[in-house]
């Protein structure tokens, strides 16, 4: 397909982190393209904007309702044509997409993991070497949920902000925290990968579904667009992201709910395990599913009747006393609100 020499306009959140990864996409598909056919050679140039999420600091994810916080000013973006193409972090892409965008790419994939990164000065290098009652920061229910089941004796508290802020937040000397809990890939897409202590591979904690993964968003009547995603996916990683959103998705899983998941693919066989935990660690489901799988239709097969499973296991239950308690603390933040007001 010719591609003219259309500039393609790739665009992300503001943050530090979501600009290096708009630059590692618009590197890739700089790459595709020789520099001997100039007049043919599409441009790519970036955009970068504040969202709804990166506004609001405050309030603890849980209550803030979800991804669409990350990606809704974007897409309206991208839906009047003012960008072409939106770079996200997958793992904060909502499951079902606004109608006329669908993702288009999605990239090899850095180490899922979750890291436990230690304040500046301490030894401690594990979550078993922290003192009891030490205060470790997550602003994620899924990792909280988790570790309350193993390290009962630690406190668990929200830090928000990005990465460099919650950096500096845990690093203050007069500040509540003993340790943080990160994304590895952010951290080491960020060159601040010297500050990480120990990963918390599976079965310890497993990972946010799609994280590490970058992906990219356009408008569905977008061919060129699609044409040259499609030339950056990288297979293994979109067919373990897409099993993986598959389960999310049929368990319903916001922003803030308590999924965790792990993958591999090997020789096209599947292996995924979901897992749904009671946001005080009290109940835990787990799963793991293993398959021969030939294209995308029965990757998400999998990923779905993974969840079906779960849900029939007892994640229902726990996933309908989160919807309560969500409420339950919606109504409490309002009225704090009103009384602010007032």
């Amino acid at each position: 397909m010719s591609h003219s020499s259309r500039t393609f306009v790739l665009a992300s959140r503001g943050s530090q982190l979501a600009q290096i990864q708009t630059n590692i996409a618009l590197d890739s598909m700089k790459s595709l393209f020789t520099e001997t056919e100039v007049d043919a050679t599409p441009k790519f140039t970036t955009s970068f904007m504040t969202t709804a999420g990166d506004k609001n600091q405050s309030q603890a994810l849980y209550l803030l309702g979800g991804k669409a916080l990350w990606t809704k000013e974007l897409e309206v973006a991208l839906l009047e044509r003012e960008v072409d193409m939106l770079v996200h972090s997958f793992k904060d892409v909502p499951t079902v997409l606004p109608e006329g965008c669908i993702i288009a790419g999605i990239m090899e994939r850095e180490d899922p993991v979750d890291s436990l990164v230690v304040k500046k000065g301490k030894s401690w290098k594990t979550l078993d070497e922290l003192p009891d009652g030490s205060v470790v920061g997550t602003s994620s229910v899924r990792r909280v949920a988790q570790l309350k089941r193993k390290y009962p004796k630690l406190i668990f508290q929200d830090v928000r902000g990005n990465l460099n802020t919650r950096m500096a937040k845990l690093d203050a000397p007069d500040g509540p925290y003993a340790a943080i809990i990160l994304a590895k890939s952010g951290m080491v897409r960020l060159g601040m990968g010297d500050r990480l202590t120990s990963d918390l591979s599976p079965p310890l904690l497993y990972h946010a579904v799609s994280q590490g993964a970058l992906a990219i968003e356009i408008r569905t009547n977008d061919t060129e667009s699609l044409e040259i995603c499609q030339r950056i996916t990288h297979r293994e990683t979109a067919w373990r992201c897409l099993a993986e959103r598959a389960c999310l998705r049929k368990l319903e899983g916001g922003c803030s709910v308590p999924v965790g998941v792990g993958s591999s693919l090997v020789d096209n066989v599947l292996t995924i395990t979901g897992c749904v935990t009671a946001l005080d660690g009290s109940k835990h489901v787990e799963h793991t599913m293993k398959e021969t799988v030939a294209n995308e239709l029965q990757v998400e097969e999998l990923g779905t009747r993974l969840a079906i499973t779960l849900i029939e296991t007892g994640a229902k239950e726990i996933l309908d006393e989160i919807t309560v308690d969500r409420q339950e603390k919606i109504k409490l933040a309002e009225e704090k609100d009103e009384q602010i007001v007032a």
